[in-house]
């Protein structure tokens, strides 16, 4: 008696896959199919692009790490303004945030004023040394540490 082989197996499922019927598994040119892509989700699909919005879309050059070089002043407390310094921070579409690392979850209101200068205020937090962290483009970096004091 023999038995059967893996290959076998195999050879049996190519043969029914040839002779099912493929009409059912593939859609017609041009036929919605329901489930599959924008259809799932019953959405439109995206039919061209607007080349003006494309045009006035920011290139962000992200080979250029920004670097933090100086914090002014470094010894502030909430509501001060303090000037940062540095290079490669891009430019204002590519800029994204100022976070303080003693209150990382509190807004920063910050101004960009060129690639070099942002200017932020403190934010409410807590009492000791702290680091700005800005992200542009390019990345994020990290000043050296600050003293914020109580307000």
């Amino acid at each position: 008696m023999r038995s059967w082989q893996p290959s076998s197996y195999i050879i049996i499922f190519l043969l029914l896959l040839a002779l099912s019927p493929t009409r059912s598994l593939l859609a017609e040119e041009g036929a919605i199919v329901d489930g599959a892509g924008f259809t799932l989700y019953d959405m439109e699909s995206i039919k061209g692009f607007d080349a003006e919005k494309v045009e006035k879309d920011p290139i962000c050059d992200l080979s250029k790490r920004p670097l933090i070089a100086k914090v002014e002043p470094d010894d502030v407390k909430p509501g001060d303004k303090v000037v940062i310094s540095g290079e490669n921070f891009g430019t204002k579409e590519c800029f994204h945030t100022v976070t303080f690392s003693a209150s990382p979850k509190a807004k920063v209101d910050y101004k960009f004023v060129s690639d070099s200068i942002i200017e932020a205020t403190v934010p409410d937090a807590k009492a000791g040394m702290s680091f700005l962290i800005i992200v542009a483009g390019g990345g994020s970096a990290q000043s050296k540490p600050l003293l914020i004091h109580t307000k």
